[in-house]
């Protein structure tokens, strides 16, 4: 499940690469932007959580398969989202867009804990800095839409 997220965060990485040394400096952004070399980092560290997260709810198929499924459906969907957020706002530089998918992306994280802590409380605690970290870059994302536009 982490070399699946970090995949996931692998692709991601290659989006953000074609753009973020020519369009992304262009744009306006607020004084609360973190540094380019932030990001690195702490994504990698939320991918190995998530992966760990993932890993503790697969291991209780055999006990509650139903549930599982459920969640890790949900799982997926974030994981894609997550990609697909890369895409649009390095990938298509849609700012308008990114600000919209992160807040389904949040909304989407949030039921994927949700589901998580149910089937193993500490497999839902992994996914709080996750979450944390993608509301913050929900203000990020909107409040750079607004400055642009």
């Amino acid at each position: 499940m982490i070399a699946i997220c970090l995949a996931i965060g692998f692709l991601g990485s290659r989006i953000t690469q074609m753009t973020i040394d020519t369009w992304y400096p262009t744009i306006e952004k607020p004084i609360f932007n973190p540094p380019n070399w932030v990001f690195a980092p702490v994504w990698t560290l939320l991918f190995i959580l998530m992966g760990i997260a993932a890993g503790l709810v697969w291991n209780k198929l055999e006990e509650n398969k139903e549930d599982v499924k459920k969640a890790m459906l949900f799982f997926i969907i974030q994981l894609l989202l997550n990609l697909l957020w890369s895409y649009l706002f390095f990938g298509l530089n849609n700012l308008l867009l990114a600000a919209i998918e992160i807040i389904l992306l949040w909304l989407i994280i949030f039921e994927t804990f949700m589901l998580f802590k149910r089937i193993n409380l500490k497999a839902g605690y992994l996914l709080i800095p996750y979450l944390a970290w993608v509301g913050f870059a929900s203000i990020l994302t909107i409040t750079i839409y607004i400055l642009n536009y």
